[in-house]
């Protein structure tokens, strides 16, 4: 097996998005856990792939571009990733200033509905911070709120107030993201394909009909490997991505301290690798090989 299929961790992020480690400390963190081969896949964001490519040095782990959406429509909620794309096209950077426009707006309802429901009020200088870092969320309001003493803990922050928020929200569509990945030339993934919004699970028939729907917009795989996945939820997207002939990824979602995770926990063995992730590998090996002989 080539060096580069030994130990890889293809679903995680940084301060980019809703993750602790800056991009450059979550390289070092790479190359302590062993990986190598990894993607960054912050939300709605490129700067990562732009980045890390250039802080790699001779002998350290192959990297491949990445992004996650989170998207939905009129059936649910879906999180696209993206593989080995341009991130100077586009098609794709439309996509992601959509995902971060709606981002924004996410950010302003919430602090709203604080306000609102709870009388939690936050001063303009610590909106203004929250507001100029790349793609706020929950996990920033919530460290907020622990300042303020609103929360104790952000895990109560979370559950107690941001989870319980209602408030109208704008989604990417998921055809929308697959298309501009794949015309960024990308691999579009369906991300923890099991897991819906909040504790919605999605098997069986369901499963299979998400699955085709995404197929017919150009989904190209299924991530089989996850850190939140039972032996049973994993065995069953590995079936669908055999019965359709799927490409298979493996993701911890690392988020440094914001989750209990760790960096390659994504569930596979070294020793098993189905026939959709040897030819997901063998298509980001060519990649890696292409461009450097470029």
């Amino acid at each position: 097996m080539d060096m580069l299929f030994q130990k890889i961790d293809l679903h995680m992020h940084t301060t980019v998005s809703d993750g602790t480690d800056s991009p450059l400390q979550i390289i070092k963190n790479v190359r302590k856990a062993g990986i190598t081969l990894f993607s960054v896949t912050d939300h709605d964001a490129y700067k990562c792939s732009l980045l890390v490519p250039r802080q790699l040095k001779t002998g350290d782990p192959a990297f491949i571009t990445g992004v996650e959406f989170s998207c939905r429509d009129e059936e649910g909620s879906y999180h696209i990733l993206g593989y080995g794309y341009d991130p100077e096209a586009d098609a794709i950077r439309k996509v992601m200033e959509q995902g971060h426009k709606y981002r924004m707006n996410k950010l302003t309802k919430r602090l709203d509905r604080l306000e609102t429901e709870y009388g939690f009020v936050f001063r303009p200088e610590d909106v203004a911070e929250l507001e100029s870092q790349d793609n706020p969320g929950k996990p920033h309001i919530a460290n907020l709120m622990v300042k303020y003493g609103y929360a104790e803990s952000k895990d109560e922050a979370m559950i107690r107030y941001l989870n319980r928020l209602h408030y109208r929200s704008e989604y990417v569509r998921p055809e929308t993201a697959i298309t501009g990945i794949l015309k960024a030339g990308g691999i579009p993934v369906l991300a923890h394909p099991s897991y819906g919004s909040g504790s919605q699970m999605i098997t069986g028939e369901n499963m299979d009909a998400r699955i085709r729907k995404l197929m017919v917009f150009g989904l190209m795989g299924l991530e089989g490997y996850y850190s939140g996945f039972s032996q049973k939820l994993r065995n069953e997207i590995l079936a669908f991505a055999e019965k359709y002939g799927l490409y298979v990824t493996a993701g911890s979602d690392y988020h440094g301290c914001n989750k209990t995770i760790g960096l390659g926990q994504t569930g596979l063995d070294g020793n098993e690798y189905p026939e959709g992730l040897l030819r997901f590998l063998q298509d980001i090996n060519d990649r890696i090989y292409n461009k450097e002989q470029a």
